[in-house]
């Protein structure tokens, strides 16, 4: 979307506004706009582009997070049977996105898939005896899934230098280890979709964009309504604005909004900033050899974001190898935040959470300060574990986004850290927010109908029920029971993204 500043002024009252111009505010407005075109939707997002922070392609790890390569979907329980339950979940949540694009390629909403989606063949790849019989059960278990049928497994060093022969050159034919491949993975630029989804919004309707325009505070009103704080940072005017309803999805600034709201279902959270950092290649010799995304296990006492992975990106029509990440600290909530972000966030409702998670995650702590610490001769160090002969000219450091993991209160602990990708919902439905990080972009269309289920279920599941079912033919029914219409939604995506499986 190109940068486009408006000297429009917002209107004193709205149905509804979305703060934040990244992914989740882009998939709920054109969701909403598809409902009902009556709506008044307003988005203020503080920077000058859709897709600045967390959405962009270098802060995004743009895996299309289909539960097909991440190891810490599928645990291994005491009996030594694999779990796969999670994994089905977020690769239905995934099929979800995939089906609201076709959708809005179908309408011509959107166009060129290939700018935001490609295929890429998703792998995981473990060393050692133990970790081969753990990759071997979890291939038995997850093929008998209609979602995972199509997963090859392998041993044999001369099938695996066919699948990754970057991290098969010069490796040891004694040295054990095993990997598993699933063609029906992609590369997803997230900040590309996001800037189609915001043109479209910006141009084709009547959801009204304003850029450069932050939101200070959200508070509450006794008629039930919300009030905003909005500053306009170009002209530097502010003015308030109300709203029947608001989401929040400012990525890593969402905390301490939904904390400035006041309600209850927000005490006790807590948010903990981490960056991320890659080692990046643009070498055509080397991206040539390596086509693919290619995970394996997390190392003791690293948080499950921190898995490491060697992945072929496809940024603005150019191929890269990222390898990483490398964690990193930041007393920021974003990128482009402030370094008061984490001390402004800590008040009286959650300062037990965040001291309990602190006092039971000591490791962790020593994990990121250890990170923060390393030379990037250390860090290619790592990334020979996966290529072996990994030379320092051809890799740089690169700086990924800021996430903000979730602290939450805990009965036992006083507070817990949380991984995943939550969504707090008032009482009454009339505010939601996004929190967390991983799964989050590739899980967008999934995590933003679970906010109209709690939001607007009378709507969705009445007048609106038609509609979703022609965006999401899959609604309401499990892929992983049901083999055919799995079938059904994969060749329409197939078809629509331009996709090669």
């Amino acid at each position: 979307m190109p940068h486009r500043i408006t000297n429009r002024t917002p209107k004193p009252k709205y149905d509804v506004v979305l703060i934040g111009g990244g992914i989740m505010s882009a998939t709920l407005a054109t969701l909403l706009h598809e409902f009902d075109p009556n709506l008044e939707i307003a988005i203020f997002e503080r920077l000058g582009r859709f897709a600045k922070e967390s959405t962009a392609a270098w802060n995004n790890a743009g895996t299309g997070h289909s539960a097909f390569c991440e190891l810490n979907y599928t645990p291994e329980n005491e009996d030594g049977t694999i779990d796969i339950s999670k994994a089905e979940k977020i690769a239905e949540q995934f099929e979800v996105s995939k089906q609201f694009w076709s959708y809005l390629i179908d309408k011509n909403y959107i166009e060129k898939p290939q700018e935001f989606i490609n295929s890429c063949a998703h792998m995981s790849l473990v060393f050692g005896e133990k970790d081969t019989e753990y990759l071997r059960k979890r291939h038995e278990a997850m093929k008998g899934s209609p979602l995972f049928s199509d997963m090859e497994f392998s041993t044999d060093h001369h099938k695996l230098r066919e699948w990754i022969p970057l991290v098969m050159s010069k490796r040891n034919q004694s040295e054990v280890l095993a990997a598993t491949k699933m063609d029906l993975g992609t590369d997803v630029n997230f900040g590309s979709l996001t800037r189609k989804m915001g043109r479209h919004l910006l141009e084709d309707s009547h959801v009204e964009v304003f850029l450069y325009h932050e939101v200070k505070d959200v508070d509450p009103r006794e008629d039930g309504k919300w009030e905003m704080k909005v500053k306009d940072r170009i002209n530097r005017h502010k003015q308030e604005v109300v709203a029947d309803f608001v989401f929040i999805g400012a990525g890593g600034y969402a905390l301490p909004l939904l904390d400035s709201s006041d309600i209850k279902e927000s005490e006790g959270y807590g948010g903990f900033p981490v960056s991320g950092q890659w080692l990046v290649t643009h070498n055509p010799e080397l991206v040539e050899k390596h086509q693919a995304k290619v995970y394996t296990q997390a190392t003791v006492d690293a948080p499950p974001m921190s898995v490491p992975h060697l992945d072929l990106r496809i940024i603005d029509g150019k191929k890269a190898l990222l390898f990483g990440p490398f964690a990193g600290f930041s007393t920021k909530f974003l990128k482009e935040g402030s370094y008061l972000d984490l001390p402004e966030s800590v008040n009286t409702k959650n300062l037990r959470s965040l001291f309990g998670a602190w006092w039971h995650n000591i490791p962790l702590t020593k994990y990121l300060v250890q990170q923060v610490a390393m030379t990037k001769a250390q860090r290619i160090q790592h990334l020979r574990e996966f290529v072996k002969d990994a030379k320092e000219e051809d890799w740089e450091l690169k700086v990924a986004g800021q996430r903000v993991q979730i602290i939450k209160k805990d009965d036992r602990y006083g507070g817990k850290l949380e991984f995943g990708t939550e969504v707090v919902v008032n009482d009454k439905g009339t505010i939601a927010s996004l929190l967390g990080a991983s799964p989050g972009a590739s899980t967008a269309v999934y995590a933003m109908l679970n906010v109209l289920e709690k939001c607007f279920p009378e709507k969705l599941h009445g007048e609106w029920k038609d509609k979703l079912l022609e965006m999401i033919p899959s609604y309401g029914q499990k892929l992983s029971e049901n083999p055919e219409l799995t079938k059904q939604v994969r060749a329409y995506s197939k078809e629509k993204l331009e996709l090669k499986h």
